[in-house]
């Protein structure tokens, strides 16, 4: 398989990593020609993960996506949710005929409120069989110091997902597969809300004792929105275990974390400073902001409960202040 990379962030590097490791050349797609120029001279990415090197024989790096589109089997989408629809502008709809798409984006693209797999059958007729999930709990971070880390790969054809997964498989890689394709996107975005919502906490000076509470309580609310989601979506009663990695996993480390840009978003908010100030000093994407407001436009519909979701919308987009929030929040808990 050629695999082909779509981003040039600390999670688009990390992936890069792992699939080079494993001795596999990829074409890379990556917007700004400097940057191209800087990894071949000096063999790491100039603005992310400057402890992972590659061997510059391995990467066929391009500023042309199209290009990088054309030469690939698989693609790894690893840009943030907010960019995507701007790196597929270019793209011709038959040239995604016959791919695979890897989605390693943890976000809803913002411009219709929908997951990756819903913006590429819309707009390229592109069927969910050849499209597959790769998300965590994993930090860009821990990758590029080869710590153990676990990634789960999801796809309706499990054997397409177990074959693409092996490609990843490393000494400080496990891979996981399973067949929820659509529920762990929707985690993925959850999880970034609430770790958001924890990093406010902080900024408050909530303790420990308070976080683990506020965590417990989002995993259920969590949990209960993809039960809604899933048997509404099937009609029929959902069986997944919410407990895997790929979910309250994903959770626990996003909101624990000192590598998780949305808790550190999160504590810049407690701490009092406004969204716009928090996102020129953080200068990486959050990406719990704009999915705070996409699943509370989704919820308006599908009216599941969320009041630690709807809160944290609340305190982002409705200038409700923290500390309100916060105390509003503490009612909902048990």
């Amino acid at each position: 398989m050629q695999f082909g990379i779509i981003g040039s962030g600390s999670w688009a590097t990390a992936l890069a990593k792992i699939l080079t490791d494993n001795g596999n050349k990829i074409h890379w797609w990556m917007r700004n020609e400097e940057s191209i120029a800087f990894l071949q001279k000096r063999r790491h990415n100039p603005h992310y993960l400057h402890g992972a090197y590659f061997d510059p024989a391995q990467l066929q790096l391009n500023s042309d996506i199209q290009k990088v589109v054309m030469n690939s089997d698989v693609l790894v989408i690893a840009v943030p949710s907010a960019y995507v629809e701007n790196a597929f502008e270019q793209v011709p709809a038959d040239l995604l005929k016959g791919k695979k798409i890897v989605s390693a984006v943890k976000g809803i693209l913002p411009s219709d409120n929908q997951l990756m797999n819903y913006y590429l059958d819309k707009h390229f007729n592109f069927p969910l069989a050849d499209y597959f999930t790769l998300l965590g709990p994993c930090h860009a971070e821990e990758v590029s110091a080869e710590k153990l880390s676990y990634l789960t790969f999801s796809g309706t054809d499990l054997s397409v997902a177990s074959l693409i997964a092996s490609f990843f498989k490393t000494e400080y890689i496990n891979t996981v597969v399973n067949n929820d394709v659509l529920g762990v996107q929707y985690a993925a975005v959850l999880k970034n809300i609430y770790a958001l919502g924890a990093g406010i906490a902080h900024g408050l000076e909530y303790g420990d004792n308070f976080l683990s509470v506020y965590i417990a309580n989002s995993a259920s609310e969590m949990e209960g929105f993809l039960r809604k989601f899933n048997e509404s979506d099937s009609g029929v009663p959902d069986t997944h275990n919410y407990s895997a990695s790929v979910y309250l996993g994903d959770l626990l480390v996003t909101c624990y974390s000192l590598y998780s840009r949305n808790r550190t978003f999160g504590n810049m908010i407690g701490k009092g400073y406004s969204v716009k100030a928090a996102q020129l000093e953080l200068n990486m994407v959050a990406e719990g902001y704009n999915a705070s407001k996409c699943i509370h436009v989704m919820n308006e519909k599908m009216q599941a409960t969320m009041p630690i979701a709807s809160a944290i919308y609340e305190i982002l987009w409705e200038q409700l202040p923290a500390a309100e929030g916060f105390k509003k929040i503490e009612t909902f808990l048990v």
